[in-house]
C-alpha cells in the first residue's frame, strides 16, 4: 500500500506518529513551504528562515534515514501555495493509496486536514501527536466539571504521571511549587553564561537570501541571525543549557538586564515548539541534574513547570477552548498596539529593550514579554487580538496553540480568568525591582505624575478604576483596590489625568491597525 506522510513545519521529529509503522518502499515523506503559512501574518525574517531552513535541513536527515522525500520549496515554479493545493499535486504525482498525517498544532490547518479525505477521495489517518504528556481527551476529562482551569492543579497530575521530581505520591521537596524562590534580580556578572551561535551553512544562507528578497516587508532583521537548525545544533544548545545555565536559571527566570537578551534561560522553546527537542527528555536531564547535585531544586522545578505545567496546559486550553477563543475580549479593549511595537523606538527604556532585542533575534524570555511589553499593552487598553496577532508574528517559538492562550488569555486577560486568575498588571516598581531598565530610563519609575513620571505608574492605577466593575471583586486584586480607595481624592483625579494625557499623546503618535 503506497502511503504519502505528510510532515508540516511544527513536525521536526523522525519518530513523529505519522511514521509508525511505515515501510521506508512503500512511503513517500511530503515536506512543503507553501506561501499561505508564510503570510497569513507577518512573521519576522528570522522566524521565517528558521523554519525554512530547518524544515530543509530536517528533509535531508530523513533522506539519510532512508525516507523517500518529496521536497517543495517556496520558489518552486508549480508551487500552489498551499497545503491543500500541494497534497492534491502530490496524489497526482505519487498515486498513493492513503494518507497519514499527524494532528496539526493549529485550528486552520486541522480545518484543512480534516477535508482532505473528502476532497481527494482517499482515506486519511490522522494520527495524535505523541510529543505531549496529555492528549486531547486526557486534558478534557481533567477540566470537565471544574469551575475554574487552574493549571498548578493540571501540572501536579503531569508531575504524577511523569514521576518527574516524585518521591512516591509526593513532591521532592515537599512542596509542588518553589516560585517564591525565583525571583531575585540579576546583577551584572561577567561570569554569566552565553547561548551557543550557529553560523549559516550553505542551505541556511540559501534561505537567507530567499527571506531577503520575498519577506523585506517583514519585521525584523536576518542580520546576525545565529540560529541553529538541526536537531543536533538544538542538541548542542540544551547541552550547553544544562552544563552553564540551569543552576542559575529557577533564582533569576523572572530577571531583566539592559543588553543581555538571555540571562540564565535556555533559548531552547524554538527548537521544542518545532520538534527538534524532546520535552520529556529536557524534563528528565534537567532531574537528573538535581539528583547529581548540579542545580537546586527551585531551578529543576521551575523549568519542569514550565514544560509539563504551563506549555501542556496552554495547548489543553487552545483546543478545548475553539477557534472562537481568539475573539475573547473580556475587558472591552479596543486601542491598536503603538506603531513602534515594530520599530522599539520609545524614550520607555524597558520597552525599547524587550521589542529592540525581539526585532533583532525574534526572542525575548518571558517575563520581558509577560510584565514588560504585554503588560504595557495591558495597562493602554490594546485589542488582544491585535496583540495575539503581534506576539504570533515576532517570535521566533510562536505558534498559535501556545502563543494564543499565554498572551489573549494571561498576559491580556481578554478570556475573564480562563488561563489566569487575575490580570499580570504592575506599576514601574516591579520592573525596577526585577531589572536595571529604569536607571537607564528617561523617565523617574518613583513618580506617578508630571512631565518625567514612568508612564506604567498612572497607567497602572488608571487600569484599575476603569475596570472596577468587572475586577473590583477578585479577591487576588482587593489589596490594590483597598490601596486605590485609601488614595486621596485630589491624587485619583491627578494619576487618572496623567493616564488620560498619556494615552491622548500615544492615540496621537499614531497607532498600527
Amino acid at each position: 500500500m503506497k502511503t504519502l506522510v505528510p510532515i508540516l513545519g511544527d513536525q521536526l521529529t523522525p519518530t513523529i506518529s505519522a511514521l509508525d509503522g511505515a515501510a521506508h518502499a512503500d512511503t513517500i515523506v511530503l515536506m512543503m513551504e507553501v506561501a499561505d503559512e508564510t503570510t497569513y501574518v507577518r512573521h519576522h525574517q528570522q522566524k521565517l528562515a528558521y523554519i525554512l531552513s530547518a524544515m530543509r535541513h530536517h528533509a535531508a536527515h530523513l533522506r539519510d534515514l532512508g525516507w523517500k522525500i518529496d521536497y517543495v520549496a517556496l520558489d518552486d515554479v508549480d508551487n500552489s501555495g498551499s497545503f491543500t493545493g500541494e497534497i492534491g499535486r502530490a496524489i497526482e504525482r505519487h498515486l498513493p493509496d492513503r494518507i497519514v498525517v499527524t494532528e496539526a498544532g493549529e485550528w486552520r490547518v486541522a480545518a484543512m486536514i480534516d477535508a482532505w479525505e473528502t476532497l481527494f477521495g482517499i482515506p486519511v489517518d490522522i494520527r495524535a501527536d505523541r510529543r505531549f504528556v496529555a492528549d486531547h481527551a486526557e486534558f478534557d476529562a481533567w477540566a470537565d466539571g471544574r469551575k475554574t482551569l487552574t493549571m498548578e492543579f493540571f501540572y501536579r497530575d503531569m508531575r504524577r504521571k511523569t514521576g518527574l521530581l516524585m518521591d512516591g505520591n509526593d513532591p521532592v521537596g515537599g512542596r509542588w511549587n518553589f516560585d517564591k524562590d525565583n525571583r531575585k534580580p540579576a546583577k551584572r556578572d561577567l561570569m554569566m553564561p552565553r547561548p551557543l551561535r550557529f553560523d549559516p551553512d550553505d542551505t541556511t544562507r540559501g534561505v537567507l537570501a530567499l527571506v531577503a528578497d520575498r519577506f523585506a516587508d517583514h519585521p525584523g532583521t536576518l542580520d546576525g541571525f545565529a540560529w541553529g537548525v538541526t536537531a543536533a545544533d538544538a542538541a548542542r544548545q540544551a547541552d550547553a543549557f544544562f552544563a552553564h545555565a540551569l543552576a542559575d536559571f529557577g533564582a533569576y527566570e523572572d530577571a531583566m538586564l539592559t543588553g543581555e537578551p538571555n540571562l540564565w534561560h535556555s533559548i531552547l522553546s524554538p527548537y521544542l515548539n518545532s520538534g527538534l527537542l524532546d520535552p520529556l527528555d529536557l524534563c528528565r536531564r534537567a532531574e537528573a541534574a538535581y539528583s547529581a547535585g548540579r542545580a537546586p531544586l527551585n531551578s529543576v522545578e521551575g523549568y519542569i513547570r514550565q514544560i509539563i505545567g504551563w506549555r501542556e496546559f496552554m495547548r489543553g486550553v487552545y483546543w478545548r477552548e475553539g477557534p472562537a477563543y481568539v475573539e475573547r475580549n473580556f475587558l472591552d479593549h479596543h486601542r491598536p498596539l503603538p506603531d513602534w511595537y515594530w520599530t522599539g523606538e520609545t524614550d520607555m527604556h524597558c520597552l525599547a529593550q524587550a521589542i529592540g532585542q525581539t526585532l533583532e533575534t525574534a526572542h525575548a524570555h518571558h517575563i520581558q514579554r509577560l510584565m514588560v511589553t504585554g503588560n504595557f499593552a495591558l495597562l493602554i487598553g490594546t485589542d488582544p487580538a491585535a496583540v495575539h496577532r503581534w506576539y504570533l508574528e515576532i517570535y521566533l517559538d510562536a505558534y498559535e496553540w501556545v502563543e494564543l492562550p499565554n498572551t489573549l488569555g494571561m498576559s491580556q486577560f481578554g478570556d475573564g480568568g480562563i488561563v489566569g486568575t487575575k490580570p499580570y498588571i504592575s506599576s514601574g516598581a516591579y520592573i525596577n525591582r526585577m531589572s536595571d531598565y529604569c536607571g537607564h530610563c528617561r523617565y523617574d519609575v518613583k513618580q506617578r505624575v508630571g512631565e518625567n513620571a514612568c508612564p506604567f505608574n498612572a497607567l497602572y492605577w488608571d487600569f484599575l478604576a476603569r475596570h472596577a466593575d468587572k475586577l473590583g471583586a477578585n479577591p487576588r486584586l482587593a489589596l490594590p483596590y483597598r490601596n486605590w480607595a485609601k488614595q486621596p481624592d485630589a491624587e485619583r483625579r491627578a494619576t487618572r489625568a496623567q493616564a488620560a494625557a498619556f494615552l491622548t499623546s500615544l492615540d496621537a503618535d499614531g497607532a498600527a491597525g
